[in-house]
């Protein structure tokens, strides 16, 4: 990835309009994307197709970009949308197949998705607090998946610092039955 602030340089020229800059930060991302879209999507094909969404996004709506935070605060944003959605295809995918064989050796189904390499545990946690309390994912993806610090996850999600922690607190103490623990 280019450094921050050449990153930081790049997108604001891309969404001003600059083709080069956009086709030269797009081509610096691609490894840490790719990176990033491994902690939701262990399958490295997965991460991959993940990515190519990612860049994709970027593309199509770095215009949207505006500078009011950091583009890598941006760019996580787009990162875990792209994952989930990806891993929402690859679940629907995998429910219209028709059963697999079982495999040789014993899979646990709550931590890899055979079609997907996934977490499905933390995905589709992600998904039932998604549905049961929306406020919480952001507040859980910006912190705990994407490692943002507090202060620029709490930007990103658009709200004060202590209400930030007080939802991430809430979040984890929601999903941690839900995950398998190792």
């Amino acid at each position: 990835m280019p450094d921050e602030a050449t990153a930081e340089d790049l997108a604001r020229s891309a969404a001003a309009g600059d083709r080069a800059a956009l086709d030269r930060l797009l081509a610096g991302l691609r490894p840490e994307v790719v990176r990033r879209c491994g902690r939701f999507l262990p399958c490295r094909e997965d991460a991959e197709e993940a990515a190519q969404d990612v860049l994709l996004q970027i593309a199509r709506n770095i215009s949207g970009f505006e500078g009011r935070s950091r583009f890598s605060t941006w760019l996580y944003t787009v990162v875990a949308n792209c994952c989930r959605q990806k891993y929402r295809e690859l679940k629907r995918r995998a429910a219209e197949r028709p059963a697999a064989i079982e495999p040789a050796e014993h899979v646990d189904p709550r931590t890899t998705s055979v079609i997907a390499g996934s977490r499905v545990d933390l995905l589709d946690a992600l998904d039932r607090l998604e549905r049961e309390h929306p406020h919480l994912v952001a507040p859980l993806v910006y912190r705990d998946v994407c490692q943002l610090d507090y202060a620029e996850a709490a930007e990103r999600a658009g709200i004060p610092l202590g209400t930030f922690k007080s939802r991430l607190h809430e979040a984890r103490r929601r999903v941690r039955p839900w995950l398998r623990a190792y």
